[in-house]
C-alpha cells in the first residue's frame, strides 16, 4: 500500500482538535485560574483519555516510517527545547515529560523491536497490548490492575528515585504539566502499531485507505508543528484577551 492512509491521517487530525480545545481549557481553568462550572471539569476529566487513541494512531503510523529510530531522534531532541523553554517561561507548567518526549523515545524503542513486534499475528497483538495496556494503566498510581476490580500494589522504594520517572514511578514531589511515561502508554502505542502491520497488508477495507476530509487530513499531516505551536498561540491571545477586558469569570 501507500505511504499514507487516510484514516490515520483524519483521526490524527480530529485528535489535534480536541489536544486544542483541552489545552484551552486547561489554560483557562489552571494558568488564568478562570472560574468555571463544575460541569466543564467533569466533561474534560471524561475527554482527557481520548489522548489514548492519538497514541494508538501514532503506534500504527510507525510501522509506515523508513527510519523510526531517526523519527524519535528528532521528537525527542524537540521534546527536550520544549522543555527548556517551558521552565523558562513558565517554571510552574514546565513541560518535563509529555507527549512528544513519550514519542521520541517510543518511536526510537518501536526502531529497535519492530522487526520482532511486527512477527506477531496482528489481532494477538492488538489484544495483547491493550491488555497490558489496561494492566499497567494505574502504575504511576502506585498499583498494577484495574480500580475496583483488582489491584496489586507497587512496592514504594520504586517511587523513590527521581530518575525513574520516564517509566512512570514518579516521586512525589515529580511535576509536569503534561506526563505521558512509558508505562502505562507504550504499550498502546506498540497495540496500535500491530493494527498498523494489519493496515500494512492492504487486507483492511478500503475506505480505510482513503482521504475523506482533507481538512483533518491536513491538520494529521502537519500535526508536530500545531503541538509546538498552539500553546504559545493561545497564551499569547488569551493575555491580550484578559489585559484587554479584565475577564476572571466565565459564565455559560
Amino acid at each position: 500500500m501507500g505511504k499514507r492512509v487516510g484514516m490515520l491521517d483524519e483521526v490524527r487530525g480530529i485528535t489535534y482538535i480536541l489536544m486544542i480545545i483541552y489545552h484551552l481549557y486547561y489554560d483557562l481553568a489552571f494558568v488564568y485560574a478562570l472560574a468555571m462550572p463544575d460541569m466543564v471539569h467533569v466533561i474534560f476529566r471524561i475527554v482527557q483519555p481520548l489522548s489514548n487513541i492519538f497514541l494508538f494512531v501514532a503506534g500504527a503510523s510507525s510501522v509506515y516510517s523508513s527510519n523510526n529510530f531517526k523519527r524519535g531522534t528528532k521528537y525527542f531532541f524537540l521534546a527536550m527545547l520544549l522543555t527548556f523553554v517551558t521552565a523558562i517561561a513558565m517554571p510552574s507548567e514546565a513541560i518535563v515529560f509529555g507527549v512528544l518526549h513519550f514519542l521520541g523515545i517510543a518511536a526510537m524503542i518501536y526502531g529497535f523491536i519492530g522487526k520482532f513486534t511486527e512477527s506477531i499475528p496482528s489481532a494477538v497483538g492488538v489484544i495483547l497490548f491493550s491488555l497490558l495496556f489496561v494492566m499497567t494503566y494505574n502504575l504511576p498510581r502506585g498499583y498494577l490492575g484495574i480500580e475496583g476490580i483488582f489491584s496489586v500494589p507497587l512496592p514504594d522504594q520504586l517511587y523513590s528515585h527521581f530518575w525513574l520517572f520516564p517509566l512512570g514511578f514518579s516521586t512525589s514531589g515529580f511535576v509536569s504539566s503534561d506526563y505521558f511515561p512509558l508505562l502505562p502508554y507504550l504499550f498502546i502505542f506498540l497495540a496500535g502499531a500491530s493494527f498498523g502491520v494489519y493496515l500494512k497488508t492492504g487486507r483492511a477495507p478500503k475506505g480505510l485507505y482513503k482521504t475523506h476530509f482533507s481538512g483533518l487530513s491536513f491538520l494529521g499531516r502537519h500535526g508536530l508543528w500545531i503541538y509546538l505551536l498552539h500553546q504559545p498561540v493561545m497564551i499569547l491571545i488569551l493575555d491580550v484577551i484578559f489585559k484587554l477586558t479584565g475577564q476572571r469569570t466565565l459564565f455559560l
